[in-house]
């Protein structure tokens, strides 16, 4: 079948999302397919490796709407940038929306986004989270990790970040051909310069099963978002050993001129060790961000497969 037949895809990664999937898929029929029936659809589940019946309820689904759904699964778990990209890849539509399986963005958002697309003309379509109906640390937590993001890479990054978006196939395209190793999702759309569409909404509370967005996910990912798209660390090493280095200069200067007229500003063991395991504790902070950056290189590369598919029920 030609691409070009297909308006639209929707693309949702899966991850423990057992209880939740046909509920889902109901709404994405009732709420978008069936709304828009002057246009074609296609909703790619993408299974990444799901340890629980997130698979087992897919089948049934793809079973029930052979023509409209389709099943990616993955040999294990990727991650979920990597099924939204496997989505992406095999998606035929003149648009992509991602959106996540947890019930928590509102699917008739999509008809919005698709006017958005089709009748405006916006290559990238984003939903914004207004408010978050969320636990104070999972809010406060978001908020600290996009005020980051927003100083150090984008300027034009939603306060509250977003993952609920439409992309033409222009974008989709520009976004697998870049073949980032460790990519930052939402970086990847906003370094294409194209005009954004805000639509803000309110996220609401999971439902269904728990978050896998562990603490040490979200710092993994920030760390990936502020070194593939801010020098602010490799500037702020230069500037620290500027700093230090003139601190040491000065210091110097003090104790030669201090030897010159007989006295010594400090004596002992203790000021010598402070100085030393300042400075090495320096030291050591800026090899680490070398390291991330040499790993991130390293792993570039390599040019490993970024996901293995086991299978696609098509």
């Amino acid at each position: 079948m030609d691409s070009r037949e297909i308006d639209y895809s929707i693309v949702i990664p899966v991850y423990y999302n057992e209880g939740s999937l046909k509920v889902i898929h109901e709404a994405l029929v009732e709420k978008v397919l069936k709304r828009n029936p002057g246009r074609r659809g296609e909703i790619i589940f993408v299974d990444d490796g799901s340890g629980d019946d997130s698979f087992g309820e897919l089948m049934e689904i793809r079973n029930s709407s052979p023509d409209t759904c389709k099943v990616i699964k993955f040999v294990r778990n990727f991650g979920q940038l990597q099924a939204i990209m496997a989505g992406y890849r095999l998606a035929r539509g003149q648009c992509v929306i991602s959106i996540s399986a947890d019930l928590q963005d509102p699917p008739e958002l999509i008809n919005d986004m698709m006017d958005s697309h089709f009748n405006e003309g916006y290559h990238i379509v984003v939903g914004t989270r207004e408010s978050r109906d969320e636990s104070f640390f999972r809010r406060g937590t978001s908020g600290i990790f996009y005020s980051m993001m927003k100083k150090l890479s984008f300027e034009n990054m939603p306060d509250k970040g977003f993952d609920y978006v439409l992309v033409s196939h222009t974008v989709k395209d520009l976004i697998l051909e870049n073949q980032e190793a460790n990519a930052f999702f939402q970086g990847q759309i906003l370094w294409t310069g194209y005009e954004i569409k805000f639509i803000p909404y309110k996220r609401q509370k999971r439902m269904i099963g728990t978050s896998r967005w562990t603490f040490s996910k979200k710092i993994k990912y920030l760390i990936d978002g502020v070194l593939s798209y801010s020098y602010f660390p490799l500037r702020a090493m230069s500037v620290i050993g500027l700093i230090v280095a003139l601190v040491g200069f000065i210091y110097a200067f003090i104790i030669f001129v201090g030897k010159l007229i007989g006295t010594v500003p400090v004596q002992g063991w203790a000021p010598l060790m402070i100085v030393i395991l300042v400075l090495s504790g320096v030291q050591m902070l800026m090899l680490g961000i070398i390291g991330e950056y040499l790993w991130r290189t390293l792993d570039q590369v390599r040019k490993r497969q970024p996901y293995i598919i086991e299978r696609i029920f098509d």
